[in-house]
């Protein structure tokens, strides 16, 4: 009987099958895993978006250029707000002088107090000098009178100088305050009309050239790290139980041809794609390429399994409810992990058993 070797690619191992379509098992390295489309993308990718509408005065990095966090990208034309923040500024200063510097309301309300207690101390002695003689009989009754009345007057006019130097302290103080809300509520409907850099990294892409509408629903700027990439994997929902972080991932991308880099899956995404029915994963290179871009694509095989000698039979040769056919007629096998066209028998069969292939 003539026999003929089929290449099993996958594990560069030959089977031998008879040409009547008899075989035996063999034991092959088994490999199990999972296929996901890859997509290399920068690692924090994001979509900057404007808080305000308008027009675009300037883009103010380029595509390649290297941000740090809070660095302006994108300047919206904001004449009015600006103006608004200028205005509230002066006003802040303003009522800052009035209220703690040199020309300070309050310093001129402390000299009026000085002057006064300096009255006061004087009208208080006058007053008791001449209480003293006015107990002895000494002196006219109507200048005791006028000393008692000079020294109460200068009490009641400390008295309402203090007030008003609390009075006036809280008022200032309150407008102080309400400047600087005032000035703060300007300055961030200001700062609405600059898109700035969330993170240290590169500016990807700008979206918008100067005179073009800007609105809230629309990116103006893609921003990511600048050194670090991730790759993103598409996995059927069929497979998405299969994974755990940590598994070994081989990457093969376009732009490398047939070159395979290693990863491990980083993080798996909760919610399905309802358009693609599939799951979102992330795996980071264990050793990247030399250059990477965004948006590189390829095909990544995430494993799941790997054993070193298991007993394979090709899947064509594996019926309904896990059954084979052979001389003796069908046999019930229990399996285990399987290839994409490789399943492996764990019990129920030998490397003896011939195998014949179903519908022949």
């Amino acid at each position: 009987m003539i026999k003929y070797c089929a290449l099993v690619l996958s594990f560069f191992l030959f089977a031998c099958v008879d040409n009547d379509g008899r075989i035996y098992p063999q034991k092959v390295q088994l490999t199990e895993s999972v296929y996901a489309s890859a997509t290399v993308q920068p690692d924090s990718l994001y979509q900057a978006y404007a808080a305000v509408a308008g027009i675009l005065d300037v883009n103010l990095v380029e595509e390649g250029d290297e941000v740090k966090k809070g660095e302006p990208i994108v300047q919206i034309i904001n004449t009015s707000p600006k103006l608004n923040m200028q205005n509230a500024k002066l006003s802040l200063q303003l009522v800052r002088e009035n209220f703690v510097g040199e020309a300070a309301i309050l310093n001129g309300i402390l000299d009026e107090i000085s002057t006064v207690e300096l009255t006061l101390k004087n009208d208080s002695i006058n007053y008791f000098r001449q209480k003293n003689l006015w107990d002895k009989n000494i002196g006219s009754k109507i200048e005791f009178d006028n000393r008692k009345l000079a020294y109460e007057l200068s009490q009641n006019n400390l008295r309402l100088l203090k007030r008003k130097y609390d009075r006036t302290k809280n008022e200032l103080s309150t407008q102080v305050q309400q400047a600087e809300n005032d000035y703060k509520t300007a300055r961030k409907a200001s700062q609405d009309f600059t898109v700035t850099s969330k993170i240290d990294g590169k500016v990807y892409a700008l979206y918008k050239n100067p005179g073009e509408i800007i609105n809230t629903l629309e990116p103006v700027a893609a921003v990511g790290q600048s050194n670090r990439f991730v790759v993103e994997l598409l996995v059927d929902e069929v497979d998405v139980v299969k994974l755990d972080i940590g598994q070994r991932i081989l990457i093969v991308l376009d732009a490398y041809g047939t070159q395979v880099f290693e990863a491990r899956l980083h993080k798996i995404y909760p919610r399905k794609d309802e358009r693609s029915q599939t799951f979102k994963v992330e795996a980071v290179f264990v050793a990247p390429p030399k250059k990477l871009y965004p948006g590189l694509s390829g095909e990544g095989n995430i494993i799941i399994a790997q054993k070193e000698y298991a007993l394979t039979i090709p899947k064509a040769y594996l019926m309904e409810e896990g059954k084979v056919l052979t001389d003796q007629g069908e046999i019930t096998i229990k399996t285990g992990i399987e290839s994409l066209d490789k399943v492996e028998v764990l019990s129920g069969i030998d490397e003896n058993t011939v195998l014949l292939k179903p519908d022949q």
